[in-house]
């Protein structure tokens, strides 16, 4: 990642309904450990055993500091596109432009098309999809016929750029 970064995005998990969600599960289990293992208190009407409420708190705040850590890093350069999405990549995956057929940002449906957000892989035919939140992306699309979906939340920025490396390249590829 030697050249000049045309573009950069980090993205991060924001709702604020998956936050709250996240928030109240954990404050339940941290609850019923705190009655039941510190207080000595059944915890439910059909309590689990200790080890087992144990386990399970720990899962839960294993599961919200791994959504707290997730993040999608998007860097666009001269030589092709850089995507990190920790913490299932941990180093950037680049997409040369020789490798690209076509490169447009686009509107999509991110339950329709891909079943969500994060790291998606649709069975329709739309390929892999990395997103975080909205429904804006830059489609990539290979010469060897697979797609991917990068999510971004500065769709006009990005556009921009691909204008801008369409006019001073002589890149062959469609950036519709």
């Amino acid at each position: 990642m030697q050249s000049e970064i045309l573009f950069s995005e980090t993205q991060k998990f924001k709702q604020w309904w998956l936050w709250v969600l996240l928030l109240t599960i954990n404050a339940i289990f941290i609850f019923g450990w705190i009655q039941q293992i510190v207080f000595d208190k059944q915890f439910g009407d059909k309590p689990m055993g200790d080890v087992e409420l144990v386990f399970a708190t720990c899962m839960v705040l294993c599961i919200s500091i791994f959504t707290l850590s997730v993040k999608l890093e998007t860097r666009v350069k001269i030589d092709g596109i850089y995507v990190r999405f920790f913490p299932f990549f941990l180093t950037y995956r680049k997409y040369p432009w020789e490798d690209l057929e076509k490169a447009t940002v686009r509107t999509y449906s991110p339950l329709a098309e891909y079943g969500g957000w994060g790291y998606r892989i649709s069975f329709s035919g739309k390929g892999r999809a990395f997103n975080i939140s909205g429904n804006k992306g830059l489609q990539l699309e290979f010469k060897n016929g697979k797609k991917l979906l990068i999510g971004t939340n500065k769709p006009d920025e990005l556009a921009e750029v691909l204008k801008i490396l369409v006019s001073e390249t002589n890149f062959s590829i469609d950036f519709s």
